[in-house]
């Protein structure tokens, strides 16, 4: 089981600072996250790119990439927590680690793609991980599951020891 508290300790031993690009969880994972007293001392912030224009012109997600393959693709949801780390800087220094989320919440499909296809990615200083998940159940179920499964990534890609 996760333990975001487990996820921000690890960070603060580490000197490193988090920040997320969500799509389809809407600020939930972001919302998570501070539910850990102590959190602002990792936490630059996040960013909700609902709109894919958003997660072109805020977060710097390459436009060719998102007119070819729309904005539910698992190299959408790598650039997402890369240039999250950038876009979302505190004082020139960008953030240790990126999380994004993109997907379909549902009720209906979006981009081809049916309710439940959610993409998640981690972004390191050492690598950039990318997980395909199909979720079932209604939209609120999805976007929960979505946020517990980025967070589950998130400690398995510190528990790795990325990035030391």
């Amino acid at each position: 089981m996760t333990s975001t508290a487990a996820i921000v300790a690890e960070l603060c031993r580490r000197g490193w600072t988090l920040a997320v690009a969500e799509s389809l969880t809407g600020g939930a994972l972001a919302a998570e996250l501070v539910t850990v007293p102590g959190v602002s001392s990792v936490l630059t912030g996040g960013v909700v790119a609902y709109s894919t224009a958003l997660k072109r012109d805020v977060v710097g997600v390459d436009a060719r990439l998102l007119a070819r393959v729309g904005a539910v693709h698992p190299d959408v949801a790598a650039q997402l927590a890369e240039r999250v780390r950038t876009a979302l800087a505190v004082d020139g220094r960008a953030a240790d680690v990126g999380v994004a989320t993109t997907g379909v919440a549902g009720p209906d499909p979006q981009d081809g793609h049916e309710p439940g296809t959610v993409f998640i990615a981690v972004a390191t200083p050492a690598s950039t991980v990318v997980k395909e998940l199909r979720l079932t159940g209604d939209r609120g179920a999805i976007r929960r599951a979505s946020v517990s499964e980025s967070l589950a990534l998130l400690e398995r890609s510190l528990d790795r020891g990325t990035g030391e």
